[in-house]
């Protein structure tokens, strides 16, 4: 799930100012925690307690209130009786890549990613992006074959994952449904050969920069494994401590290779 978080605080800067390039620094000085990434950390934390995620994220949502949530997701949150509200929105696959790293069939993958969605985010497509991507993290952790990756994704969902990052870019505008968001961020990995490669392949797409690199983040990582430290240290320069204190237990329990001669 830190490739994740790396991913949305790479893309944060481009968001508002996309940039259809790969030539940028990784981490730009203005980079911030979003949304995206106190809701994944939400996840986390659910999956390491006690599974209840609407509870993690009305906690961890209402303690930071200007992340930068959409109008739908800000109501729920500050309502006095929250309720799934019909969203096919890109939230409920932004936050879902750690069902990707802590469960163990595809079954379970399938299952818990739809639940994480439901919360909010129970429209059909909504579920779909969040399985969609949970299910691509795993698949690249437990098999780093590329070309089961696409198929399995395509059969399954029906995303039409053919396409290259370079044929995307010039028509891709600013997305926010599962279905304009989670296929190209799968493309951006697939089309991709490091994780700093797949990262800036997603933002480079402009549109939605943040979710798609926090997408795309999460299943990269998942491939190609350790980060690099200096990653690491970043995030736990930028991320607030409740944040990072639940980061680095999901990532010392579920990703140990990960923090391996790291503090």
């Amino acid at each position: 799930m830190i490739g994740a978080i790396a991913g949305d605080i790479i893309g944060s800067v481009y968001e508002p100012r996309p940039i259809e390039t790969r030539g940028f620094p990784l981490f730009h000085p203005r980079g911030r925690c979003t949304d995206d990434t106190v809701l994944t950390v939400a996840v986390a934390r659910a999956i390491l307690e006690d599974g209840d995620y609407r509870r993690a994220f009305l906690d961890l949502g209402r303690r930071y209130p200007n992340a930068g949530y959409g109008a739908s997701f800000m109501r729920w949150l500050h309502s006095p009786d929250p309720q799934p509200y019909g969203s096919w929105g890109n939230g409920a696959a932004m936050r879902v890549s750690p069902v990707g790293f802590a469960f163990h069939t595809e079954a379970e993958v399938l299952a818990e990613a739809a639940r994480s969605a439901a919360v909010t985010h129970d429209h059909p497509e909504g579920i779909k992006g969040a399985q969609a991507t949970a299910l691509a993290v795993f698949l690249a952790r437990i098999t780093h074959d590329k070309a089961l990756i696409k198929r399995e994704i395509s059969a399954r969902f029906g995303y039409d994952l053919s396409r290259t990052v370079d044929a995307i870019r010039p028509d891709y505008t600013f997305d926010i449904s599962c279905q304009g968001t989670v296929p190209e961020a799968i493309v951006a990995f697939l089309d991709a050969h490091t994780y700093e490669d797949a990262v800036c392949n997603a933002v480079s797409l402009g549109g939605d920069s943040d979710t798609l690199a926090c997408i795309t983040g999460g299943i990269a990582e998942a491939y190609y494994g350790k980060l690099d430290s200096s990653v690491i240290g970043k995030l736990r320069a930028i991320l607030p401590a409740d944040l990072w204190e639940v980061t680095e237990r999901f990532g010392k329990m579920h990703r140990p290779g990960m923090w391996t001669g790291y503090p």
